[in-house]
């Protein structure tokens, strides 16, 4: 007979973090191993899964708290850091992790992410970075190549591609890392660094999208891939870390993974309590007189 006794949280396995419900990506992407990555750091570090949630905009990666036993949120496209923003906000207790394309991040929803970080809203983003609109067949993505042929840019992309690491570090994110999808070990333990950060994590995965970007392919980017400790030891280091999200990538023949930039500062959440704190029992204005002026 099978045992009914609730599941501690150290009790968890990997496995115990998956749903019912089958996976749909395509044979071979880089995405499956993103989810093995973050069930393995899920249960590395204790996660429950009743005080977790996925929140995801759309787009093929964006399926993944489908696959998941925590509460999820699919919501629009571009749109899931505000979201995820007001969950935090409304519930701190809560473990918010966001997860979606560089499509949802850095192009529909691009103007999201900079005040995510500069606030420092707790929450832990993890792009899955393909180059490529995979749900929609294979349209130019913001991380596309320049010259890219797709379904949008039949003659090559004229765009500059986004630089997901100096986006984030320039826009304040108080964590930064970057790994890639088949190295399950590197990603699930960025993953677990991320979510016990106190403040906005942010993780670019390159997960490649073997159906409609036959470039940026696992054998393109393996020989490329280097450990950014064998060069960068003080995580402290800002403009060490942004010197190489910008000389450092595809057009260098050599691409950093691991964690890039750290710091510890207060959260929006800890900053909006300390004013609550410093204002309790002062002259504050009478919420009544001020509806009063908005009324017709």
């Amino acid at each position: 007979m099978e045992s009914t006794q609730q599941l501690k949280p150290k009790d968890y396995r990997p496995k115990d973090y998956r749903s019912d419900v089958p996976p749909v990506w395509c044979a071979g992407c880089g995405d499956y191993g993103v989810l093995a990555s973050l069930t393995t750091a899920f249960s590395v570090n204790n996660v429950t899964p009743v005080n977790t949630v996925l929140v995801s905009g759309i787009g093929c990666s964006s399926r993944l708290p489908y696959f998941v036993t925590t509460f999820g949120m699919h919501t629009c496209h571009g749109r899931s850091l505000p979201i995820a923003t007001g969950l935090k906000l409304a519930r701190p207790d809560l473990r918010v992790i966001v997860v979606g394309g560089d499509g949802d991040h850095f192009s529909i929803g691009g103007g999201h992410l900079p005040h995510v970080a500069r606030k420092n809203i707790d929450l832990t983003l993890i792009v899955m970075d393909n180059s490529i609109y995979g749900l929609t067949k294979g349209q130019v993505a913001p991380t596309s190549r320049t010259g890219m042929v797709t379904t949008t840019t039949p003659y090559g992309s004229p765009d500059m591609p986004v630089n997901p690491i100096a986006y984030a570090l320039v826009y304040g994110a108080s964590f930064v890392a970057q790994s890639f999808s088949s190295n399950t070990r590197l990603t699930a333990d960025l993953i677990g660094q991320a979510i016990n950060h106190k403040g906005f994590a942010f993780i670019n995965v390159i997960s490649p999208c073997p159906t409609f970007n036959k470039i940026d392919t696992f054998d393109y980017y393996k020989p490329l891939l280097k450990n950014i400790d064998e060069i960068h030891t003080d995580k402290g280091d800002k403009v060490k870390a942004l010197s190489i999200a910008m000389t450092m990538g595809r057009e260098s023949g050599e691409i950093p993974v691991g964690l890039f930039y750290q710091e510890k500062r207060p959260t929006y959440v800890e900053m909006l309590n300390e004013i609550k704190i410093k204002n309790r029992g002062s002259n504050t204005p009478d919420l009544e007189k001020i509806v009063d002026i908005f009324k017709l």
